[in-house]
């Protein structure tokens, strides 16, 4: 009943879905009546737990697929609560659909701020201006989606930005002053 893979892969799709996706209404006892009805409270609490564990060492480690491999054989090797190859099938499947998910999922419960969801830009050439000097001179115009992270049900701020040739080329440089920033704190 245990290593029936259907089942196995309905629980692990439950509890992600409470513990990663806040589907509070996915209890045990929810889980229990409509996956493992059969089986006792001892016998739910243990795979349930064992389940959970699993998932969280997944979630944690964020595993590509070849370090789930290694997790998984390590898993179905151990002497005391060892995974069978159904198990270990289903949660491969369960993992090669859901990670990008779950992990896109914990990002955005960590981000309290705003973000930035799309950037587009284009250089156009002005046709008109106040002073005559201005005209035919390349600008690039930069358009901003920022969402706030705290709210989900908003429509992104768009925020539009024309920058001149000098503007651009003083852009540009803090940006990369920001990048040398960015690697000397990762290479230290």
């Amino acid at each position: 009943m245990v290593d029936d893979p259907k089942r196995f892969l309905a629980l692990l799709n439950g509890i992600s879905r409470r513990n990663y996706f806040g589907h509070s209404e996915l209890t045990d006892d929810f889980l229990k009546q409509e996956i493992y009805p059969d089986a006792s409270e001892e016998d739910f609490c243990r795979i349930c737990s064992r389940v959970a564990g699993l998932l969280k060492s997944l979630v944690s480690a964020d595993m590509d697929m070849i370090q789930l491999e290694v997790f998984l054989t390590a898993q179905m090797k151990r002497k005391e609560g060892t995974l069978s190859e159904e198990q270990a099938a289903s949660l491969r499947k369960f993992w090669k659909t859901n990670k990008q998910k779950i992990h896109d999922s914990i990002v955005s419960q960590t981000m309290w701020g705003n973000s930035l969801q799309k950037i587009s830009w284009r250089v156009d050439l002005k046709s008109q201006s106040r002073h005559a000097e201005h005209i035919n001179t390349p600008t690039a115009i930069m358009e901003l989606h920022i969402a706030d992270n705290l709210s989900t049900s908003k429509v992104p701020e768009v925020v539009r930005l024309e920058l001149d040739e000098t503007k651009l080329s003083a852009m540009l440089l803090n940006m990369k002053d920001i990048d040398d920033q960015i690697n000397k704190l990762i290479k230290s």
